[in-house]
């Protein structure tokens, strides 16, 4: 178990976010006014205890212990990661410098990753090639606050608009490569692996970005 795992398994969330937000129970989660957002009329604010995670479904928030110090404080992640060490009674060891690029190489990745959410959503909701994604969606019952709640989006029906998009955004091939989202073939090009598919964002039980499921929305895929 690493020192991160360990807080987390000591500094109960609930207790954690109570002190700032007055909450409710509702079933097995908790919900209040976002403290992040002038808002007073809808009770945006979930704290989900199984994981140990919380979202705001209005200016769109989330994460678990660590990102609500980081967001309440206005702390880095290494001010927040001593102040819940403490609070947690966790002694940590010294960030090797091989371990800080470690991190920050995958914090790079997830930030790619947050990228892609947004950019397929835009394809479901805003572009006409979505229509037919959005509308399969639709017709299955799923409703656009569970859209908006699970980050469901469409992947172009294109061999290479993803990638491209991102190159252009200032990505490396090799980010692309390391977060999933492009195949190789034999002469070292590549293209996107999502193709004209719904995507499902997935995330870890800290609310960061892991990756991507799909629907294939063509019988010849």
């Amino acid at each position: 178990m690493t020192a991160i795992d360990e807080i987390k398994a000591r500094v109960d969330i609930l207790d954690l976010v109570s002190e700032t937000v007055s909450l409710r129970r509702a079933g097995k989660n908790y919900t209040g006014f976002c403290p992040f957002h002038s808002n007073t009329r809808t009770p945006a604010f979930v704290v989900f205890p199984e994981t140990g995670t919380w979202r705001c479904f209005s200016c769109n928030e989330g994460g678990d212990i660590f990102n609500f110090v980081m967001r309440k404080e206005g702390w880095d992640f290494q001010q927040a990661l001593r102040q819940l060490a403490s609070r947690a009674g966790v002694e940590l060891e010294p960030l090797t410098p091989e371990k800080r690029e470690e991190e920050d190489r995958l914090d790079h990745l997830r930030d790619l990753l947050e990228e892609v959410v947004v950019f397929f959503r835009h394809h479901l909701l805003k572009n006409p090639a979505g229509h037919l994604a959005l509308d399969y969606i639709t017709r299955r019952g799923i409703s656009p606050a569970t859209i908006e709640l699970f980050g469901l989006g469409y992947a172009p029906h294109s061999w290479d608009a993803t990638h491209q998009h991102f190159l252009q955004k200032g990505y490396e091939k090799e980010d692309l490569l390391d977060a999933g989202l492009v195949v190789e073939k034999e002469d070292s090009s590549f293209y996107d692996r999502f193709r004209h598919r719904i995507v499902f964002p997935i995330r870890d039980a800290a609310g960061n970005m892991a990756g991507f499921g799909a629907r294939a929305l063509s019988d010849e895929d």
